[in-house]
């Protein structure tokens, strides 16, 4: 039998706003994922050793706080550091168009404004996931 899509959704830093990430975990699991929620104040190494622990197929960090140049890139470095090269960081929140790039250059996957369709995001991971993993 094939094991569900895991995805580990995390915030990261001091940015305190979780609601977005709570509905996108509920998203994701009604559509049939296993969703593991890191919580609030985490940190990228926190993030990377919880993905790895789990055995995740993504990761997706939430963040509005403005640090996603740095966030991302650090949680992007660590993943390269464990050779977890076949699992998705994606997310999404306040990030300006041109910063989404910018990461997407740097390997990030997707990013997702606020108001996305939640299905979008759903089969983003698990076209990913289905294109890049092997069960």
């Amino acid at each position: 039998m094939k094991r569900p899509i895991r995805v580990l959704v995390a915030k990261v830093g001091l940015d305190g706003h979780d609601r977005g990430a709570k509905v996108i975990a509920t998203a994701l699991r009604d559509a049939g994922m296993e969703v593991i929620y890191t919580g609030l104040r985490q940190t990228p190494e926190m993030v990377v050793q919880a993905a790895l622990q789990e055995d995740v197929d993504a990761i997706g960090v939430s963040i509005l706080s403005g640090a996603h140049l740095t966030v991302f890139p650090k949680i992007m470095d660590l993943m390269k550091q464990h050779q977890m090269n076949d699992v998705l960081l994606t997310g999404g929140g306040i990030i300006p168009e041109d910063d989404m790039l910018q990461l997407n250059q740097h390997g990030v996957g997707k990013l997702f404004a606020p108001g996305t369709p939640t299905q979008h995001i759903a089969d983003y991971i698990r076209d990913w996931v289905k294109e890049n993993r092997s069960f």
